[in-house]
């Protein structure tokens, strides 16, 4: 689903993906070298085996993932060869939650948090921080302007966001991958971006709040008709 929703945006940063259905024994289970992760593997009351993996708020017996009895749909993606394989550096998204249930993350109390974050390296420089605003779209402070467009463009009946992932998702082997009230739930939450996005430009002004990240592309000729133009 992510691949089709992304691509629907217009966003190309996702590896390949597919869905397909597993065998969670022979194909994660009986193959696995990560003793942790085998360690978590239990057969429910139901019958059906589960596992629940290893972090640090959600893996538990409460929130395992079970199969049919161990049948389950899931996706694959690219997959990133091992640490002592391949070194790289990562970082946390500066508005990752808290995953605490009192203590509040700093982004939500502190009210100069973005204009820290815009000084911080990686983000001061580059499109690191607008890629992060493209896919969080709830969190962003400022947003590509060709994401403001592709989004107000996918709120008009006729490339209503719903109607496109459905027709993006029949290609998947799993279809159907999202039933109509999920659908009809994504044209609402849209409409909620969209609002909130208003809202911030009307107290900070347009130039402000969105990146015009088009400028090269109307020098260069480029223009973006439909979610299908790319």
């Amino acid at each position: 689903m992510d691949g089709g929703n992304l691509g629907i945006l217009d966003f190309r940063r996702v590896p390949p993906v597919a869905g397909r259905l597993l065998n969670m024994t022979k194909e994660i289970k009986d193959v696995t070298r990560d003793k942790k992760l085998w360690k978590t593997f239990f057969i429910s009351p139901a019958n059906n085996i589960c596992f629940y993996g290893e972090c640090s708020y959600y893996c538990s017996t409460e929130h395992a993932l079970c199969g049919k009895p161990d049948q389950i749909e899931g996706s694959l993606a690219a997959f990133l060869p091992d640490l002592a394989l391949a070194k790289r550096k990562t970082w946390r998204n500066p508005w990752r939650r808290s995953y605490h249930k009192r203590k509040k993350a700093e982004w939500e109390v502190d009210p100069d948090y973005c204009e820290e974050v815009k000084q911080t390296p990686p983000y001061d420089s580059g499109t690191r921080l607008l890629d992060i605003m493209d896919m969080t779209i709830f969190d962003f402070l400022m947003v590509k302007k060709s994401t403001h467009l592709r989004l107000q463009l996918l709120a008009k009946e006729e490339y209503q966001l719903s109607g496109l992932m459905s027709e993006s998702l029949l290609r998947d082997k799993l279809t159907p991958i999202l039933i109509q009230p999920h659908l009809e739930a994504m044209d609402r939450r849209l409409r909620h971006t969209l609002n909130v996005l208003a809202d911030c430009i009307e107290k900070e002004g347009y130039s402000n709040v969105v990146e015009d990240d088009l400028a090269g592309e109307r020098e260069g000729g480029q223009t973006h008709t439909s979610p299908r133009g790319r």
